[in-house]
């Protein structure tokens, strides 16, 4: 095996896909994320396996064109280096990026060309022995953060299809997502490379403006615009970054951490799994402290408010005016509307811009990055339709300043939050690229648990799991296969025991903790309490308490009452 597959294996993917996502979610995707399939040695049998997922998953939205099999094997079969640090490696890439022998559609089928080569991006993975399946959907002409503004159908969620994927770089967030490819290009202006990572559960590398060639791009903002990278690990993520250019090495040291003085609204639930994560840094040795987000914040403004927007203008204006009825309607308003925005407010925007960005990178100046929340809320497909261009807006909060800036930028999953992806978002300076994936590693693996009694929330043991950053992930029952006894113990405390016959499902919530964590909770669990696998309702197995059934004998059986929140009353 190569070093590009060591770094790339199944093996190493499995230890965050338990962080990725709750018990309860991960049912969905799980087969998809790291099967035995996906990790096939050869590069014949991945791109088989690729295309049978595909029909498994059964999600035409993800695509524009899918090369057909028979091509893309002949072509996996004239690989003759099997040391190539991509060999064999899947890619979706945006349809928005020329890749030859497709059509560049850039979401508009009026609009499409056939690209004579392709562009250097996508040529730097074939080099290193990527193999590229076809070009994905998105947000008409990379303008939007939700994913429903294409002819070619909204790109569905990946845990919940009632949700929106996050744009513009849908199908390849998905793409990536479901397990269909390892590796997916994106393009983030305005954090299309980054809210899309976040509402999956993938990671969403956005590198500083400039790194990778926007050459063969269709251009949104082309003096902002950046080529992203979708991957399902940090590591796949920044490895493939350093086999398409040459980021700066980290600089060791300790990492200091700058988050919000003030976050703004978020959507229920994250503002506290956003704590828990800030939590875990702390806890792995960062230093944290708060820090002023105004000038990121009135900056992030601009990009749509101000008159930079018509940048977009310029790159695809002229069509839409040709071709009015070939666009989608929102799209079509956004772009159209800058036409006729007056000289002297984009230079008065632009000294605006040169004095926030100087406030910026002082804030930058004294941490190694910022940590923020990717986005700021997960809208369904129908609240989006209801109102596309308000919902919209409210995503970019976090994003939208990044390359204003010219600044480095990593998406990466933080968990769940009733049952669907959370996301963080890590902000360095120009060409902290790798930093910021050194950083991320700090949080590591997080290990689900299972609780049914004193350690529930609001409970008077609840403390033992968030003092060692705990975070809560879902409300879940168990499999019909256990009863449960009210202990004599103090503080009051029940025992779950798994039963042949005569079970019942008992009310449990599911919490992950890091790893360190994880250990220390579990080492000073007392008898006759212990860590077992207790089965859910939807058939997995997470580790959970049980109790051992001699210690019930005697003790009241409450199982009837269906858990031990509705035994105390």
């Amino acid at each position: 095996m190569s070093t590009a597959d060591a770094r790339f294996s199944a093996e190493a993917a499995s230890n965050t896909a338990d962080a990725l996502f709750s018990a309860e979610a991960a049912s969905n995707t799980a087969d998809a994320l790291f099967s035995a399939e996906a990790a096939s040695n050869t590069a014949e049998e991945r791109v088989r396996a690729a295309y049978r997922r595909i029909e498994r998953v059964d999600r035409p939205e993800i695509w524009i064109d899918l090369r057909p099999e028979a091509e893309v094997l002949a072509e996996a079969a004239a690989l003759e280096e099997r040391g190539l640090p991509l060999y064999g490696k899947l890619v979706a890439v945006k349809g928005n990026i020329d890749v030859a022998g497709l059509p560049t559609t850039a979401g508009c089928p009026a609009y499409a060309y056939q690209p004579e080569a392709d562009a250097p991006v996508v040529a730097r993975l074939r080099a290193a022995g990527a193999l590229v399946l076809g070009t994905t959907n998105l947000d008409q002409f990379a303008t939007g953060l939700v994913g429903t503004r294409s002819p070619y159908g909204a790109v569905r969620n990946a845990v919940d299809p009632a949700y929106v994927s996050g744009g513009s770089s849908s199908g390849s967030a998905v793409a990536v997502a479901l397990g269909i490819v390892d590796l997916a290009l994106g393009t983030d202006t305005a954090g299309s490379g980054r809210v899309p990572a976040a509402y999956n559960g993938i990671v969403g590398l956005k590198p500083t403006p400039g790194l990778l060639p926007t050459e063969g791009v269709v251009p949104a903002c082309a003096s902002i615009d950046c080529v992203s990278l979708f991957a399902r690990t940090v590591e796949e993520a920044s490895f493939a970054l350093t086999c398409l250019a040459e980021p700066a090495q980290v600089h060791p040291g300790r990492f200091r951490l700058g988050v919000p003085d003030q976050l703004g609204p978020l959507e229920a639930g994250w503002a506290a799994a956003f704590e828990a994560t800030v939590e875990e840094y702390a806890a792995a040795g960062a230093e944290v402290t708060t820090v002023d987000m105004s000038a990121f914040l009135e900056a992030a403004q601009l990009l749509y408010g101000g008159a930079f927007v018509a940048e977009r203008y310029t790159a695809v204006g002229e069509f839409l005016d040709g071709h009015p009825d070939a666009v989608d309607p929102v799209v079509h308003g956004i772009i159209t509307g800058a036409r006729d925005i007056r000289a002297h407010r984009l230079f008065a925007d632009q000294r605006t811009l040169a004095g926030l960005r100087a406030e910026a990178l002082a804030v930058l100046a004294g941490v190694d990055a910022l940590l923020t929340p990717t986005t700021t809320e997960h809208p369904t497909i129908a609240a989006v339709a209801e109102d596309p261009i308000a919902v919209n807006a409210r995503l970019g909060r976090f994003t939208n300043s990044t390359n204003l800036f010219g600044l480095s930028a990593l998406a990466v999953p933080a968990g769940t939050v009733a049952g669907r992806p959370f996301g963080v978002m890590l902000v360095g300076a120009p060409h902290d690229d790798l930093k910021l994936a050194a950083l991320a590693g700090l949080r590591g693996e997080r290990v689900p648990i299972v609780v049914v009694g004193a350690h529930l929330r609001g409970q008077p043991l609840n403390h033992e799991l968030t003092s060692r950053g705990g975070r809560f992930v879902s409300s879940v029952s168990t499999s019909a296969s256990y009863r449960l006894y009210a202990l004599d113990t103090v503080p009051p405390k029940p025992g779950l025991v798994r039963v042949e016959s005569g079970g019942v499902a008992i009310a449990a919530e599911v919490w992950d903790l890091p790893v360190r964590g994880f250990g220390e909770f579990v080492s000073r669990i007392p008898a006759p309490l212990a860590i077992g696998k207790v089965e859910l309702a939807d058939g997995s197995r997470v580790s959970g308490f049980l109790c051992e059934p001699a210690a019930t004998e005697g003790a009241e059986d409450i199982s009837a009452k269906g858990g031990w929140l509705a035994y105390l009353g």
